[in-house]
């Protein structure tokens, strides 16, 4: 079946096609991107005033991807892991992901998940850990990253970020936002991650 979204999944394959790390390529090769459309309503977010700012920030490699994102946003379900109640209303007002494949995304996949993720500025993704391994390209600059013991640093777009199963990271916005490609396998794609730290976190 052919789908609105299939320029989006041609989209979002070709930018990882073109990052030049070994990690990102064996995934995308392990990956069957001939995947079931899955018919799901729309549903906004907050978060999605973001993107316009996104498409500006983006590098060269990813504006395409970026651009169609923003495009199509109000037409896409996007999903939050948390509610209110875990991390605040200034979070959640500023958080959201859509999952392009998987076992909740526009395309069906039970053996790895992958879609972007929005944090607005000023935010705190504090400590959290899941089974899956994690596969991030940030695809705008200036967050900062941190994982297992270790301190925050800021990390560029187009950078990968590899988190391995149950360790800990955590992420830390500035004055702009975070908009990031992900990678999930080798755990449950829907589990909830496991939060060990504040939203407050690392912050003065």
């Amino acid at each position: 079946m052919t789908t609105k979204f299939d320029e989006l999944l041609e989209q979002f394959h070709a930018y990882l096609a073109s990052v030049d790390d070994a990690l990102v390529r064996e995934a995308v090769a392990r990956i069957g991107w001939d995947m079931p459309a899955r018919d799901l309503e729309p549903y906004a977010l907050g978060c999605l005033r973001h993107l316009d700012r996104a498409a500006d920030l983006a590098p060269m490699a990813a504006k395409p991807l970026v651009q169609l994102l923003a495009r199509q946003r109000n037409e896409l379900h996007w999903g939050q892991t948390y509610s209110e109640a875990d991390l605040g209303k200034g979070f959640i007002d500023n958080y959201g992901w859509l999952e392009m494949f998987g076992t909740r995304g526009h395309f069906a996949n039970d053996e790895v998940a992958a879609g972007l993720l929005i944090l607005g500025p000023g935010i705190v993704y504090p400590d959290h850990h899941h089974v899956a391994e994690e596969i991030y390209i940030p695809l705008t600059g200036g967050t900062e990253w941190r994982m297992g013991e270790g301190g925050f640093r800021t990390r560029e777009a187009g950078e990968v970020v590899h988190h391995a199963s149950d360790v800990n990271h955590a992420m830390r916005t500035g004055k702009e936002p975070l908009l990031a490609l992900y990678i999930w396998r080798g755990g449950p794609l829907a589990q909830k991650s496991t939060i060990t730290g504040t939203a407050t976190q690392g912050q003065s």
